[in-house]
């Protein structure tokens, strides 16, 4: 009997791939939570009796901190985003197809990277 390449993943690996990246959704979203507390709290730690040097370099501090934790919620956004576009793909049937070459991707890259689109082949074309 002939090996044939398989067209896509069968519904039980589906079902896999969709426990995996639902996991990981709850994972991110409270992630994102964190960030998302740390960068709307006022934190005032009370240094309105401390001196002006110190009282600037603190607001300054806490300036670059909710920057920098407001860059941290809006990639995981956008990775929750791509995770949910995946559980989208998951119910059409066409998760872990190659956008670009139209073969499966490796379910091995598929769980360390399970919104991937694209497959190595596809990824090293690119370069």
């Amino acid at each position: 009997m002939a090996t044939e390449l398989k067209e896509r993943y069968s519904d039980a690996e589906l079902a896999e791939f969709k426990a995996l990246i639902k996991g990981k959704i709850e994972k991110a979203q409270e992630q994102l939570a964190i960030y998302q507390n740390a960068y709307k709290n006022d934190g005032n730690n009370g240094t309105d009796d401390t001196s002006p040097t110190f009282k600037a370099f603190e607001e300054g501090s806490e300036t670059m901190s909710k920057e920098a934790n407001s860059q941290l919620a809006i990639r995981q956004e956008k990775f929750i985003r791509d995770l949910k576009n995946a559980l989208t793909r998951i119910e059409n049937k066409t998760y872990g197809i190659c956008r670009v070459t139209g073969k499966l991707i490796a379910k091995e890259r598929l769980k360390l990277v399970p919104h991937a689109t694209l497959s190595i082949e596809a990824k090293n074309m690119q370069k």
